[in-house]
C-alpha cells in the first residue's frame, strides 16, 4: 500500500483502513505500507523516500499489486502517472486505485491504463501548442524573447577586462554576471581570423 498526505498534521489512517479492507476482500496479503507524510504529490521521487522505496521494491519483485487511495496520492500530473504505471507494469506489478476504481489486473483496468497514455499524450500536445501560440503572439506584438541584453556599459567593461588578459571566470565574478555572457561578448570583441589559404609558389 502507498499512503501519502501533504501536511504533517494530516493522518493516513483513513487511507490505511480503506485499503486494508480492499486487500482483505480481494484475499491479498499486505506485505508493506509505504508512507510519505507531509510530502506534496508535486515533489519528485528524490523528495518522497517511501515512493522511491516502493519502486525499488517493485523491481525486486517484493509485491504483485500496489494499492493507493487515489490517483492524486501518486502524483499531480497525468504524464507522471502514466510513466509510473509504465514502470510498475515493466516490473510485472499491477495497480489498484480505490477512489477511481482503477485496477490494472482486470481487462477493463488495462484498457483504462492505455487510455491514460492517450490522454497524457493529448495533454502534452495541448501544452506544446499553447506555448507555441504564446510565443507567436509575443513576437507579433514586437516583444523580444530570450535573455535580456546586457547594458552597453557592462559589455564595454567586459571587453576592457578581456583586453587586459583577464579570464572569463574572473571577469564574471568581478562584474557579477554569468560566464556565458562574458564568453558571448568576448566572441564579438575578438572575432576569429581565417588563416590565408596557401596559394603555392
Amino acid at each position: 500500500m502507498y499512503l501519502r498526505v501533504s501536511k504533517d498534521e494530516q493522518s493516513t489512517e483513513s487511507q490505511w483502513l480503506a485499503l486494508t479492507e480492499v486487500a482483505q476482500r480481494r484475499g491479498w496479503a499486505v506485505v508493506e505500507a509505504y508512507e510519505d507524510a507531509g510530502v506534496s504529490g508535486a515533489e519528485g521521487r528524490d523528495k518522497r523516500p517511501a515512493f522511491d522505496r516502493l519502486l525499488r521494491d517493485a523491481t525486486q519483485g517484493r509485491y504483485d499489486v500496489l494499492l493507493a487511495w487515489s490517483v492524486d496520492r501518486l502524483g499531480r500530473s497525468l504524464q507522471h502517472l502514466v510513466a509510473f504505471l509504465g514502470d510498475l507494469r515493466a516490473c510485472g506489478v499491477d495497480l489498484y486505485v480505490h477512489q477511481q476504481q482503477l485496477d490494472t489486473s482486470t481487462p477493463s483496468g488495462r484498457m483504462m491504463f492505455q487510455l491514460c497514455g492517450v490522454f497524457a499524450e493529448f495533454e502534452r500536445e495541448l501544452i506544446r501548442a499553447r506555448v507555441s501560440a504564446g510565443i507567436a503572439r509575443a513576437r507579433a506584438r514586437g516583444k523580444r524573447l530570450g535573455r535580456p541584453r546586457a547594458s552597453a556599459k557592462l559589455e564595454e567593461r567586459i571587453r576592457q577586462l578581456r583586453s587586459e588578459g583577464r579570464g572569463l571566470g574572473s571577469i564574471a565574478r568581478e562584474l557579477g554576471c554569468g560566464s556565458s555572457l562574458v564568453q558571448r561578448v568576448s566572441r564579438g570583441a575578438f572575432p576569429k581570423t581565417r588563416a590565408p589559404a596557401d596559394r603555392g609558389a
